[in-house]
């Protein structure tokens, strides 16, 4: 996969089959769109080109707002993409400027002129250009006139529920990675960098990292304790990890803890990634020490059980 990160670096394709969106998480909707985009260019002999954007566009045109977190850093997301049969990923810097084009502009400067578009794979809910303007109708209606296909992907439902970047935020930022991991098709990822804590869990025999995101827009799940797989230079281990305030100790801060089993090497200043197995429960204060211990001792045994159950053993 060839990765672009502006649109002077690409060149028009001869037979371009193209999709376009923000693609946050590349969840399991994601997915099926990159699938239909792999099959239709193997049967028209074209090359597949994924175009998104970054910043978010929600950054760009609500600088104030900063609520907003993500699923995929950009070299997350590169990464991701690297693992499938994807052979084109063009990463197109957001800008004020950029959204200001209209549907027409957007179809003919970009997609056309500069892609070179034969097809584009669409997902059922896609709109485009400025304000959001474009829809199915514009593209199948520029699509004639320059001379490429449009296929539409419908909703894909998960119990009933449509799929979505934002419904996978809000089960991530309650704390719940399962449902999140269903959407996904895989264990949430975050990855950060070992810096010096404390040291109370070591004095209590249980040593933590402690994590700092470097990116203020990656999605941290919710307050709790959770079973998680711990990626370290190339070995996955096995661990917990305790993201709030740690009640039972006074004048704690926000905290991003993981006490990784079996694990005694010195990795402060390394980035590590977390993948969030399941979520053990949420953060209690207990009387006295003693009690806290047990409870972690209960909760290593329940996080190694969720572990070895996992049937997840994508990297990402």
């Amino acid at each position: 996969m060839k990765v672009y990160r502006s649109l002077d670096e690409f060149s028009p394709l001869p037979n371009a089959v193209a999709t376009q969106g923000t693609f946050d998480g590349v969840h399991i909707g994601h997915q099926k769109i990159l699938d239909r985009l792999s099959n239709i260019a193997k049967q028209k002999n074209g090359e597949t080109v994924l175009l998104t954007f970054f910043p978010h566009p929600r950054m760009v045109l609500q600088p104030d707002d900063n609520n907003l977190r993500l699923l995929h850093t950009v070299e997350e997301k590169i990464e991701h993409f690297e693992k499938t049969e994807l052979d084109h990923l063009l990463i197109i810097p957001f800008t004020k400027e950029f959204s200001r084009q209209s549907s027409l502009q957007f179809v003919r400067d970009v997609l056309v002129n500069k892609i070179g578009i034969k097809t584009l794979v669409i997902g059922y809910d896609h709109r485009f250009g400025k304000n959001r303007e474009g829809n199915m109708d514009d593209l199948r209606k520029f699509g004639g006139t320059y001379k490429f296909g449009v296929e539409e992907i419908s909703a894909q439902d998960i119990d009933d529920i449509t799929v979505s970047s934002t419904k996978i935020r809000n089960a991530l930022t309650h704390g719940d990675v399962d449902t999140a991991k269903r959407y996904l098709g895989y264990n949430y990822p975050v990855s950060g960098k070992v810096v010096e804590g404390n040291n109370l869990g070591k004095k209590i025999g249980f040593p933590t990292a402690n994590i700092s995101v470097q990116e203020p827009y990656k999605l941290i799940p919710g307050d709790g304790v959770y079973a998680v797989k711990v990626d370290i230079e190339g070995a996955q281990y096995g661990g917990m990890a305790n993201i709030g305030n740690q009640p039972t100790f006074e004048d704690r801060s926000h905290a991003f803890e993981v006490n990784i089993f079996g694990f005694n090497k010195d990795i402060y200043g390394k980035n590590i990634r977390i993948k969030f197995v399941s979520r053990i429960r949420s953060e209690m204060k207990f009387d006295g020490v003693d009690n806290l211990i047990a409870q972690l001792n209960k909760d290593k045994s329940t996080a190694l059980n969720s572990i070895n159950g996992d049937e997840d053993r994508n990297m990402v």
